[in-house]
């Protein structure tokens, strides 16, 4: 039974660490903690029930297609005009777009959910010995460890990769080698918009509807992974996000059902003890780090 509970806490987990990735990448470039994360991710889930009747290949790509245009006019026409400004301004921005980007949905699809068929496919079980894995869990946890090699060796063998890190490291400096602040943070935010259009896919597959504000439970359990796990390191992000997923999960599995509803008050207890013992986080470095 615990065995079991272990594997669906990994599922999970895997899941948080991925929704805070791309967070803690924007971050990590370029110091703006963007709130509107959440909404690409939603944006993805609209996204999949307008092409739930095209070949799967064809949502896959037009999802990321979707996500990744909307997080480039993001970065374009609101984060842009205010780098320059203070972090507080980039914040505010960032609080200002996520509700224009609720609104927006809710007057496109309505305030009610919006029905997501289901993929049945993905709820196939495989029994192995005593426990039984989804192929979702699977393909959860195998694009967690894909995103995330491929996020190191994009960042340590590529020259957008080292562009990235070096601008994180000193801006100036960046600069006066040629390195183009623009390209690189619009780089950030294509990558953010591809994990969020992954992330988009792997919520909503085991879920039964997409709303307007379904983005907001990502976007905090994205910013508390990614401050936990510690900001400007993304294998710390990831494992903070994980951490976060698997202590959850095990959460509910093992306090007394009469318990079970305060689940997320036991997990935020948790999220303040280990700021207080770690107050930059479990693993804290500036910059981009892998």
């Amino acid at each position: 039974m615990y065995l079991q509970y272990t594997v669906d806490a990994i599922g999970t987990g895997a899941l948080y660490a991925l929704m805070t990735l791309g967070l803690a990448l924007v971050f990590s470039v370029m110091g703006l903690m963007n709130f509107a994360y959440g909404q690409l991710v939603m944006i993805g889930g609209f996204s999949m029930i307008l092409l739930r009747q095209t070949p799967t290949w064809v949502l896959i790509l037009g999802t990321i297609i979707v996500v990744v245009i909307v997080s480039l006019l993001m970065e374009r026409l609101a984060f842009r005009p205010v780098r320059a400004a203070t972090a507080m301004t980039m914040l505010i921005t960032s609080f200002a777009l996520s509700e224009l980007l609720q609104q927006a949905a809710r007057i496109a699809f309505g305030a009610n959910p919006k029905p997501l068929e289901q993929f049945e496919l993905l709820s196939t079980q495989f029994e192995v010995g005593s426990i039984f894995i989804s192929l979702q869990t699977i393909i959860v946890i195998a694009s967690t460890i894909v995103v995330l090699v491929a996020l190191a060796l994009l960042l340590r063998k590529t020259n957008i990769g080292i562009q990235l890190r070096a601008s994180t490291e000193d801006v100036g400096m960046a600069a006066l080698v040629g390195i183009k602040s623009n390209r690189v943070i619009a780089s950030a935010f294509v990558i953010s918009g591809i994990i969020a259009a992954i992330v988009a896919m792997l919520f909503f597959s085991s879920r039964t509807n997409v709303s307007w504000s379904s983005g907001q439970s990502v976007v905090l359990i994205a910013f508390v992974g990614a401050v936990i796990g510690g900001l400007g390191s993304l294998s710390g992000a990831a494992l903070g996000g994980f951490l976060m997923g698997f202590a959850y999960t095990m959460l509910n599995a093992l306090l007394p059902i009469d318990l079970r509803v305060f689940a997320d008050a036991f997990l935020y207890t948790l999220v303040i003890v280990v700021l207080l013992v770690r107050p930059a986080g479990l693993i804290a470095a500036k910059g981009v780090r892998v």
